[in-house]
């Protein structure tokens, strides 16, 4: 059975004990109503998890003891998703689906088509709520690892991450319609980084779309369907995830 897990930073070594307390601890004791003699994972959300018995339980609160502590390894290749910014009724979604996907990082991306603004206070605001869903989604889906969500990138600055990544040997690709390279001739089994560029609801702008491919990015197609940009990240990891060694790697379990 995968386990149950809750996000604590910094962990305790094993022998030692833990008081989970917090937002964290209102869940556990008073809404899910864990007990004393009950077994929990607990995770710092960079990769590290620590498992344990709680020994006692009070309000808001749990008390555990660590039997173990370890790091699980990244997914090879770490996927970082260039998320234009969808309407606002679709936002939270996009990366809630990818990080449930295996996400391993966002970078939201104010494309020249985006009908959504992020500007002024706007900015603060977009970006707490994209870091709550993903914090809420990686606990949903047991990840030891909450992808971060960097601040917004205008097309310049995605094309130096782009340009970036190839550099290093990375593929970087842009989710296009029109496009007719598939994703699965990328040479992604022998990467260690992805880029995955997924553009707004009117689509990439040309001038954008040739920026970043003279960046390095190759225009792919997932397939017939047209995704909205809400979905599309999340499809195409799925893919990847089938694709290369990503999804071979069990859920976590105690």
């Amino acid at each position: 059975m995968a386990a149950t897990l809750f996000y604590l930073d910094p962990l305790p070594a094993a022998g030692e004990h833990a008081v989970l307390d917090g937002p964290e601890g209102r869940h556990a004791a008073t809404v899910r109503r864990i007990g004393p003699g009950e077994r929990l994972v607990l995770a710092d959300g960079h990769g590290a998890v620590a498992f344990g018995e709680v020994v006692d339980a009070g309000k808001d609160r749990l008390e555990l003891r660590v039997d173990a502590v370890e790091d699980v390894p990244a997914a090879q290749p770490a996927v970082t998703i260039v998320q234009a910014l969808p309407k606002a009724d679709r936002s939270e979604l996009s990366v809630e689906l990818a990080t449930e996907a295996g996400a391993d990082a966002f970078v939201p991306w104010q494309a020249s088509r985006c009908v959504a603004k992020w500007e002024g206070p706007k900015v603060a605001k977009g970006l707490t709520r994209w870091r709550n869903a993903v914090l809420a989604a990686a606990k949903q889906s047991r990840r030891p690892l909450i992808p971060p969500v960097a601040d917004p990138h205008r097309t310049p600055q995605v094309c130096a991450l782009v340009r970036d990544v190839v550099g290093r040997g990375g593929v970087a690709a842009v989710l296009h319609e029109d496009a007719t390279v598939p994703l699965a001739s990328l040479p992604l089994g022998d990467a260690r980084e992805v880029v995955l560029v997924v553009g707004p609801e009117g689509g990439v702008d040309p001038s954008e779309l040739e920026r970043l491919t003279d960046a390095g990015a190759v225009p792919i197609v997932l397939g017939p369907q047209v995704l909205r940009t809400s979905t599309a990240a999340a499809v195409a990891l799925a893919a990847i995830g089938v694709l290369t060694e990503r999804w071979a790697t069990p859920p976590l379990r105690e």
